[in-house]
Parts: structure tokens; sequence; C-alpha cells
């Protein structure tokens, strides 16, 4: 099997040569909505996770069938369905987090990275393919979305999951924890990767 092809290509390249946020910049309001604490950031990367694998698993299984004309509109169906199934979980385990959350679990329905995978990659490819390609898209947005929960808690709240890890002498960042500081994390991280890439480049 040829090498861009290859099931580890597929995971890897979401990790970092096409990461979707770092990278092709997707799902970005999310990503700056929710990261101000990582338990937040980790249970909207799982969520995501969820929805893409599974969005990918039946779409993968059903593509063949689908008619080119209504081809978006039984994505977003399909995508719907693990979005509420998402939603009504968190919302009856977790409602404190469901509430932390609020409308940014619904709206995977129209996050680009779930349906950007499925017309550019799982409708073209096999479905192995395309379930490793899900699980490394998946995973490449959980630790950008996680790395930036982690920032923006310990500089902005002191602590990492609730735990402090700081002494009494510091003073929290609080525009950490507001828009400005989501959007200046980022672009940290943005410029951390393209410095990366071209130092690879050289």
């Amino acid at each position: 099997m040829n090498k861009k092809h290859s099931l580890g290509y597929d995971f890897i390249k979401g990790l970092f040569k096409e990461n979707p946020v770092l990278i092709q910049l997707l799902g970005l309001c999310s990503v700056l909505a929710v990261s101000n604490t990582a338990i937040n950031s980790i249970s909207m990367g799982l969520a995501v996770l969820f929805v893409l694998f599974f969005s990918s698993f039946v779409i993968g299984l059903i593509k063949n069938i689908i008619p080119s004309q209504v081809r978006i509109p039984s994505f977003i169906v399909v995508i719907a369905t693990f979005v509420t199934i998402a939603d009504l979980f968190f919302k009856a385990k977790f409602p404190d987090i469901s509430k932390a959350l609020g409308p940014y679990v619904p709206l995977i329905v129209v996050n680009c990275i779930i349906l950007g995978r499925q017309e550019a990659f799982t409708q073209k490819n096999p479905l192995l393919n395309s379930l490793f390609d899900a699980l490394g898209m998946s995973v490449g947005y959980i630790i950008v979305i996680l790395a930036l929960g982690i920032v923006r808690e310990a500089l902005g709240f002191g602590t990492v999951f609730g735990f402090r890890i700081f002494g009494s002498w510091f003073h929290p960042l609080i525009v950490m924890i507001l828009p400005p500081g989501a959007f200046l994390t980022l672009g940290v991280f943005v410029g951390l990767m393209n410095w990366i890439s071209s130092k690879r480049r050289a």
C-alpha cells in the first residue's frame, strides 16, 4: 500500500502535518470558547472524537448508496444524530460540564472539522482509512484544545484540572480566561507550529 494511503499516515497526519486547529485552522469557535479550563477542553475534545469517529464509520458504510444530490444533507443528519447522543450524555451524566460547554456541543453539527472530513476524506477513501483519519484528526484536536485549556487555566486561575499548582504568591491573569486570552494563546501555538514546520523544511 502506498505510504500516503497507509493507515499510519492517515492517523499521524492529523497530529502534525494536517492538524485541524494549528494548520487548517478549523473548529476555532469551540476551541476558543471552551478552552478556559482543562476539564472543559478535554470534554469538548472527547465529544468531537466521538462524533467524528462514529460519523465517519456510518458514512463510510453508506456513502455508496447516498445520491450525490443529497450527500451533504445526509452527512449532516448522521452527524446530528451522534451530536445529540453526546449532548444528552453530558446533560444526564455531567450536568455541570454540560452547562459550562453551553451551546458548543450542539454546534458540533456544523463544526468544519466534522463535516469537512466526511466531504474531503471519508467519501473518497476506504472505511478503515477513514476511521484512522477520524482518530488522527480527533486526537490532533484534543491535543491542541487540552494544551490551550491547561495554559489558560494555569495562568488564569492558578490551577490545572482544579488542582492548585501555584502558591499564594501567584496573581491570576484574568485576561487568560477571557476571549483575548484565548486568541493570544492560540496565536502563540500557531506561531510555534509554523516555526517548527519552517525549521523542518529547512
